[in-house]
């Protein structure tokens, strides 16, 4: 049981992760897809990686197949990108890898390939890293979109009981292994122990792949991170419709305004007629309908109207 003090700053500092990590994701899932439940509910990623199996080999080789996991293949760098996330793990030092490598082995079969890891090897970590970026790309990345939305929907679920129950109705609320006792978080994780938190807070991770027990890791002058376990998406098993889900829901002309109108740069109703393909009065109308569902917000900037997407806006899109 790992036990996590919170102080009243600590309490005004609780926030969940806005997205899935990439690199942190492919750790998670390397483990949790090797385990018969988490398999069974979601057979599409799994027969993925039964068809790359000899691409990831190195990676279900050298990480455990369960259990805790060296910190630094989780880094707190890494979110905007699969690549990014690798590049931190790569540039961790040779001292720090061997120290959580020995003791994520402590009950592990030793094998040459992990006794090199355990010593720091470049060649061993170029390898794993190699592993990594072929487990986003041929397992995850096909449903990357479906994942991210599994957590969002956790993620406002979460901000509803908030907004009914503040801080506490979040703590209490997020898994069966995780007990909110003011003014400790108890958390049935891999490992024991008591860590203050010290007023930098709380992340919280809701993961399909977070495994049986939830994961914590912490850091000097960091918010703890808890990665707690959550329903697997609905992933489609087999052939994928192509029409777009959005597109059926508004529409297709209003699905391409609304995607438009979250892009980079400046949006006036003439540059979306323009790029969406539509007349300068067409553009207007879906515009003005999706201002009045609070998707658009709109602007006078000297002759123009400038429209910009609101934060429900980007998450329908997404």
């Amino acid at each position: 049981m790992l036990r996590l003090w919170l102080e009243p700053a600590d309490l005004t500092r609780i926030r969940f992760a806005d997205r899935l990590h990439p690199a942190g994701t492919v750790l998670l899932a390397g483990q949790a897809l090797r385990q018969p439940a988490v398999a069974a509910a979601l057979p599409a990623l799994t027969r993925r990686v039964a068809a790359s199996a000899p691409a990831l080999r190195p990676l279900h080789h050298l990480v455990p197949p369960r259990g805790f996991v060296p910190d630094f293949l989780t880094p707190w760098e890494g979110l905007t990108s699969i690549e990014d996330g690798l590049e931190a793990i790569r540039s961790t030092p040779a001292g720090r890898v061997r120290a959580e490598v020995t003791a994520a082995y402590a009950n592990t079969e030793v094998s040459d390939a992990r006794s090199r890891f355990a010593a720091a090897d470049p060649e061993v970590l170029d390898t794993l890293v190699t592993a990594m970026r072929d487990y986003f790309h041929q397992v995850l990345a096909p449903d990357w979109t479906a994942l991210n939305r599994t957590h969002r929907q956790a993620v406002s679920e979460a901000a509803s009981r908030y907004a009914l129950s503040g801080a506490d109705g979040v703590l209490t609320g997020l898994h069966p292994a995780i007990r909110w006792r003011a003014p400790v978080l108890e958390v049935g994780a891999w490992q024991d122990g008591e860590v203050r938190l010290g007023g930098h807070g709380l992340l919280l991770l809701p993961s399909p792949f977070a495994g049986p027990r939830p994961r914590v890791l912490t850091g000097p002058d960091q918010p703890a991170l808890v990665v707690y376990p959550v329903e697997p998406p609905a992933v489609p098993d087999g052939p994928r419709p192509g029409a777009d889900p959005l597109a059926g829901l508004v529409g297709r002309t209003r699905s391409a305004v609304l995607v438009q109108v979250t892009a980079p740069g400046r949006h006036t109703t003439s540059t979306i007629a323009r790029q969406v393909g539509i007349s300068v009065s067409s553009s207007s109308e879906h515009l003005s309908a999706l201002r009045a569902a609070g998707l658009v917000s709109s602007r006078r900037d000297g002759g123009a109207i400038v429209h910009r997407a609101t934060a429900l806006c980007r998450d329908l899109v997404n």
